[in-house]
């Protein structure tokens, strides 16, 4: 069709590659909490000096630098704890670079917005694709300000970037500005000394297989006791041999804790990080480990058993069951969620509806789940919406990329394929297509819910539309049968099947039972037409 653009293919996404599991430290002496901040403000410092070297490298890092900076680190801790804070630098200086290009791109895009939109004539009309001219000469000279200071900010990330500078934050940037709301964010300047100072610390040791229990630096065995390597300078506070501090509490992994304990029975590799919730004063171990990759199954043994589309909303998945040849089954699904106030919040409420969607999923047999794969980075500039705050404002808080790898970790739990495909008008289509014929008085069809359908319907393979549609009422068959979807390759799919007596001689009925032929007629009034059809009823499945 003219004007549309060609649609990317279905593909099966590929499964998660690690585990992260969280317990609380309970029960801890106040010896214990001195020795971990004590611990903790002794690396975070070492972290922190080795980030600005590692910033001010630039480009000229190597791995001799990389040497360097770690033989310093090893003799003011330890070996592991140095390759640890290394890794943890080099990490953080890389998504620093990964953000950097991500905002020249959006600065880039914004500007060749305006670029475009200046050029226009006052008053022109947009389309669909672009944006159209400004509607006063006003808001042109404004605008013209805009690309103005757009342009001499990109610049200036440009010559960043190719000097290798990155602005880099430990502790983070929202946290650092806080310090000049604190008013607004109902904080004493001494709560927020002790937030930041416990978000800058370093408490986190990478594991090694072979080792004890899978980490030498923070070991915790099957029973749940756990201990601390300290570093050189802190070996005073150690309670037990060889430098190393145990602490009172007891670990219990209510949540995969065979699987952990699997693990480091084997002496294979386990992270494990530290930190305190200053609020509520509570002390947490988070511990990970990688999987081994595992192929995804293919494309077709997904779509064997039918496929759940769904829609992504702003406030609910709109989901919709359909078996392998496409044909909606039931009603539609609505999962809600809330997306408002902390990030807590937002993350509890994405988590129980996907918990719902997948144990629904589970019960009714599917095999997939079908969801589009969005991307709303090239639709958050105000050039390209200009005054449409609220719809900026919706897509941004979209969670898309977390909501993403958070179903395909929990669907892999439950054996469960997720199916991507190309978001191109699925609501619109979907509302075209399905959305008034499945309506009925007990059963409401929203636009997401159509939507729902048209995604999994390009996720099994099968076009968005329905089938064609029926035959006027002058026919035989009264505008009956195509409305439903029968399977790809079923003899006359597309149209009503022919009579029994149109096969090749010696074929058998569908049946495997011989019909009766045509009996000759006895008198005129009797007699078959040559011009007359006799039509049967359509093959339908699901």
């Amino acid at each position: 069709m003219v004007g549309l653009r060609e649609l990317t293919a279905s593909f099966v996404v590929p499964g998660p590659c690690g585990v992260a599991i969280r317990d609380r430290l309970k029960h801890l002496t106040p010896q214990d909490e001195r020795v971990l901040r004590a611990v903790g403000a002794h690396q975070g410092a070492l972290a922190s000096r080795d980030l600005k070297t590692r910033c001010a490298d630039g480009h000229d890092h190597s791995t001799d630098t990389w040497a360097a900076r770690k033989r310093e680190l090893t003799g003011v801790s330890s070996s592991r704890i140095a390759g640890a804070i290394t890794k943890a630098t080099h990490d953080q200086w890389a998504l620093a670079r990964r953000c950097q290009a991500a905002h020249i791109r959006n600065l880039d895009a914004g500007i060749r917005t305006l670029r475009h939109r200046l050029s226009l004539p006052l008053g022109e009309r947009g389309t669909k694709r672009a944006a159209g001219g400004y509607r006063s000469k006003g808001e042109w000279f404004r605008k013209s300000r805009r690309l103005a200071a757009l342009e001499d900010r990109h610049a200036a990330a440009v010559a960043e970037w190719q000097a290798g500078r990155v602005r880099v934050v430990r502790g983070g940037k929202r946290l650092l500005n806080t310090r000049h709301h604190l008013t607004q964010a109902q904080l004493t300047e001494d709560e927020w000394r002790q937030r930041w100072e416990a978000e800058r610390w370093f408490l986190a040791a990478d594991g090694e297989s072979g080792k004890r229990f899978g980490n030498e630096t923070i070991r915790v065995t099957p029973d749940g006791a756990m201990s601390i390597k300290l570093p050189v300078p802190l070996a005073h506070l150690a309670n037990t041999r060889h430098g190393r501090y145990v602490l009172t509490a007891r670990i219990a992994f209510a949540h995969r804790g065979a699987e952990w304990a699997d693990r480091i029975e084997a002496n294979r590799a386990v992270a494990y990080r530290i930190h305190i919730d200053v609020a509520r004063g509570r002390w947490y171990l988070t511990t990970s480990w990688q999987r081994p990759v595992v192929k995804t199954i293919p494309l077709e043994t997904a779509r064997a058993r039918g496929m759940i589309g769904v829609d992504t909303n702003a406030d609910h998945f709109a989901a919709y069951r359909l078996d392998r040849h496409g044909n909606p089954i039931g009603g539609p699904r609505r999962f809600f969620y809330d997306l408002s106030g902390s990030a807590g919040h937002h993350d509890a409420q994405i988590r129980h509806a996907l918990t719902r969607l997948i144990n629904w999923a589970v019960r009714v047999g599917v095999a997939a789940i079908g969801i589009e794969d969005l991307d709303f980075t090239p639709e958050k500039t105000r050039e390209k919406h200009g005054g449409r705050k609220r719809f900026r404002q919706l897509i941004s808080g979209m969670p898309t990329g977390k909501l993403k790898a958070r179903l395909v970790s929990m669907a892999a739990e439950q054996g469960l394929a997720i199916v991507a495909v190309d978001p191109a008008y699925t609501s619109m289509w979907g509302a075209q297509h399905w959305q008034k014929p499945l309506a009925t008085s007990h059963r409401k069809m929203s636009r997401h819910d159509a939507a729902g359908i048209a995604i999994g319907r390009r996720a099994l393979g099968h076009p968005v539309r329905r089938r064609t549609a029926p035959p006027p009422h002058d026919r035989s068959d009264r505008a009956g049968h195509r409305t439903v979807q029968a399977g790809p390759g079923t003899r006359g799919r597309e149209g009503t099947r022919p009579p029994a007596t149109d096969r090749p001689p010696g074929e058998p009925a569908p049946s495997g039972k011989r019909t009766r032929g045509t009996s000759a007629s006895n008198t005129v009034r009797d007699a078959p037409s040559t011009h007359q059809r006799v039509h049967g009823p359509l093959t339908r499945t699901g």
